[in-house]
């Protein structure tokens, strides 16, 4: 897949966005500190950078190749992540100088502005700090008991090994996959399913990175539906690549598995979103499920987006497993995800289909992550 190159005017209007924020940040900030001459040029300057660095980390791609793209794009994605921090810390700090102005005598709140002020860098660079130790780390196993009604006994205890949103890429490379699949062999699952995202860029550049799925073990096989990103990067070579691997990739189909003597509906669809993409991709959960046995004890409906389950609800699905929200990957993003999607993480109910959003198991741009953990997930059927 080739990458356009997005409209001038929209870079225009991107890249004055990110000068205004630049500037509010060094307006806020710099007289607080008392920065005058040569440090205050200086700060000004450090801004400038910052605001000719952080495009670099979506659009390294469209101005260099592997390996000098990767290496802009970790530049980029880290000085992004400070950005975030800075600009969210300095909103707060610039909130509470209202009310402190009335409740502070002159002295105490030109302290506040000064320590404030230091605060806001000093906030920022520990959050990022500590976002990136959290991102790069191996994801934990999370387990999740799911009741079942009239559960045959052969199924209970059948384990499912879920992994999503790994966005290999420009930040997440091999080793990063490889840590992944070690651990979930070790689960020793019945199925794996991975539910989107895998990667962010095409398959001449990452079908070396994504090599380590070949080595998923379950009893049942890995199971694949694609992600937004998939379509972004190229979606038909990467379906092409994963069934090479060995991955079986389900576009709005299912398959029957037979298990402790019963049969169990496992289905996927498509992204959300693909139809926008390729009209023949247009997710559908009831094409998916059409003519899959009504008395199954157990039915399975992967799906990249918790919102798919609105159109899968009353389908006699009993768990859909989703990704997709990163579980907000760090402030104060956690707090949007709901403007789109019905869930941000864990299990919940929609209607009548238990759905369970993944926090993922990689992340997504900055390499940054606080207060949303990845995650790779046991489901473990029970009675109930």
């Amino acid at each position: 897949m080739k990458y356009s190159t997005p409209p001038r005017s929209a870079l225009l209007v991107m890249l004055s966005i990110i000068l205004l924020a630049h500037a509010y940040l060094g307006m806020r900030l710099f007289p607080a500190l008392g920065l005058y001459g040569m440090g205050l040029s200086l700060g000004w300057l450090t801004l400038v950078l910052s605001s000719l660095l952080l495009p670099l980390g979506l659009a390294a791609r469209l101005i260099s190749q592997p390996p000098w793209a990767d290496r802009l794009a970790w530049l980029g994605l880290l000085v992004m992540g400070l950005f975030s921090s800075l600009f969210v810390l300095c909103l707060l700090r610039d909130v509470s100088l209202l009310p402190l102005s009335y409740l502070l005598s002159d002295a105490a709140y030109q302290s506040w502005q000064i320590q404030s002020a230091l605060g806001v860098f000093a906030g920022a660079v520990l959050f990022t700090f500590l976002g990136l130790i959290n991102a790069r780390r191996s994801a934990a196993i999370v387990d999740v008991a799911v009741s079942v009604a009239n559960l045959p006994a052969e199924l209970v205890g059948f384990t499912i090994a879920q992994i999503s949103d790994i966005h290999v890429g420009p930040t997440i490379k091999r080793p990063y996959l490889d840590a992944i699949v070690d651990k979930v062999n070790g689960l020793e699952a019945d199925l794996v399913a991975v539910t989107g995202d895998l990667v962010d860029g095409n398959v001449a550049d990452l079908s070396a990175h994504t090599a380590p799925l070949a080595r998923l073990k379950s009893t049942h096989g890995t199971f694949f539906v694609t992600g937004n990103h998939e379509y972004y990067s190229g979606a038909l070579p990467w379906i092409a690549e994963l069934r090479r691997l060995g991955l079986q990739v389900l576009l709005n189909e299912h398959v029957l598995l037979l298990h402790g003597g019963h049969q169990l509906v496992v289905a996927g669809v498509t992204d959300y979103s693909a139809g926008h993409f390729y009209p023949d991709h247009q997710s559908n959960a009831s094409a998916a499920l059409a003519g899959s046995p009504g008395d199954s004890p157990f039915k399975l409906l992967l799906a990249h987006q918790p919102r798919s389950a609105f159109k899968a609800q009353d389908l006699g699905l009993h768990l859909q497993l989703s990704g997709h929200t990163h579980g907000g990957q760090f402030f104060p993003w956690n707090f949007f995800v709901r403007f789109q999607q019905p869930f941000t993480a864990g299990l919940n109910l929609l209607g009548n289909v238990l759905v369970y959003t993944s926090r993922g198991t990689g992340y997504w741009g900055p390499p940054k992550r606080l207060f949303a953990p990845s995650e790779i997930t046991r489901v473990t059927l029970q009675r109930g």
